[in-house]
């Protein structure tokens, strides 16, 4: 019952915000598309409502958890000084959102190595645990285990590079 008195305590989060908000369990990501300085001052504006919201509502809200990202492939940037209940929201180079990597120059390196990564670690223990075991427990074990590790949202992050295709796959053909 305790998550369901949540949601329904934070199903207003978003009324008379100017930016888009995306709420998932206890996880908020607000965002705006920037093309001039008017945009910032909005986004800031959004921030400063989010924290009055959080006194309202006697929700604690820790800034240092907090993120600033901007996706871009421009070149030159300058620093972002968005500020939650007067602290400064520090600037990141990616974001973990919904268990995808999410880099500020939309690449999804991070998101590759950190999946294979997780697919290795998980094919390791299934090879540890049955060992001795028929082909089909072995192939239910990888298609329970390790597969879903290595497909989990690549809707979006489909690696289109050659070396990101090729350690996806050695993970693959080492299950094989």
């Amino acid at each position: 019952m305790g998550p369901l008195l949540f949601l329904a305590h934070v199903n207003d989060i978003w009324r008379n915000m100017a930016s888009t908000i995306r709420l998932f369990a206890d996880d908020c990501i607000i965002y705006r598309k920037i093309t001039k300085n008017e945009d910032i001052e909005i986004l800031q504006k959004v921030l400063d409502r989010l924290g009055e919201w959080a006194v309202v509502n006697a929700m604690r809200i820790n800034p240092s958890e907090s993120k600033a990202v901007r996706f871009t492939r421009a070149r030159s940037k300058g620093p972002l000084n968005y500020s939650l209940k007067d602290t400064l929201i520090l600037e990141a180079s990616s974001c973990k959102y919904l268990g995808i990597i999410l880099r500020s120059d939309l690449s999804w390196a991070d998101q590759v190595k950190y999946t294979v990564k997780k697919a290795w670690k998980a094919l390791h223990f299934t090879i540890q645990i049955i060992k001795k075991g028929n082909s089909n427990t072995k192939s239910l074990a990888y298609m329970s285990l390790v597969r879903p590790i290595l497909e989990y949202g690549t809707a979006c992050w489909d690696p289109y590079r050659v070396g990101q295709i090729i350690a996806i796959d050695r993970a693959q053909k080492r299950a094989a």
